[in-house]
């Protein structure tokens, strides 16, 4: 059955908002807990499933509501680093996807796990590294300071990230390429 055209837009478009929402909802479950994040892998996850553009758009969304609504409190120039550092998850998810089948039986799931809580890891550092220097410029913070500072957080917050998307994205990816294998044909990665 052919879909009109507005209505693949509105299966994106519904898709972004659950993922924002459940991304969003992790992050104030967790907020008590420093730096570990389930947002970071939804977004990566969107973005192979959905490919870069729908990712990016996720990772933007996130932070364009939680940056404003966060109970640390909002500063725009912190806000836009973290909107655009979050975006990468996304675009380098929809990268990955169009290279990696999970569902292949030829792939080794333990080193895609590997591969997966590599690639956690080093978006962390970039998205970290990122936040970090915005961080110094914004509050007129020597670099060198705003890094060694936030060095415990950035470990605390590239290890979590590299188990979660060691362990977790393979079943997500699994459990998501079933589900919406049925009606992907409306759901294209770019």
């Amino acid at each position: 059955m052919d879909y009109p055209s507005n209505m693949l837009n509105s299966r994106k478009v519904s898709l972004i908002a659950v993922t924002v929402a459940a991304s969003l909802g992790s992050n104030y479950i967790l907020i008590g807990v420093a730096n570990v994040k389930i947002m970071d892998l939804l977004v990566f996850i969107s973005g192979f499933i959905f490919g870069s553009l729908i990712g990016a758009s996720v990772g933007v969304l996130i932070w364009a509501i939680y940056g404003v609504l966060n109970p640390y409190g909002f500063v725009p120039q912190i806000w836009f680093a973290t909107m655009l550092s979050e975006s990468v998850y996304g675009v380098v998810g929809g990268i990955l996807g169009k290279s990696l089948s999970i569902a292949s039986p030829s792939n080794n799931k333990i080193l895609l796990s590997i591969l997966f809580g590599a690639v956690g890891f080093l978006l962390t550092f970039i998205y970290d590294l990122a936040t970090n220097i915005a961080f110094a410029l914004t509050f007129n913070v020597p670099l060198i300071a705003a890094l060694i500072t936030g060095v415990p957080f950035a470990l605390i917050h590239q290890a979590s990230n590299a188990v979660l998307f060691g362990i977790c994205s393979i079943p997500l990816l699994t459990v998501l390429e079933r589900s919406y294998r049925g009606w992907n044909h409306g759901i294209s990665k770019e």
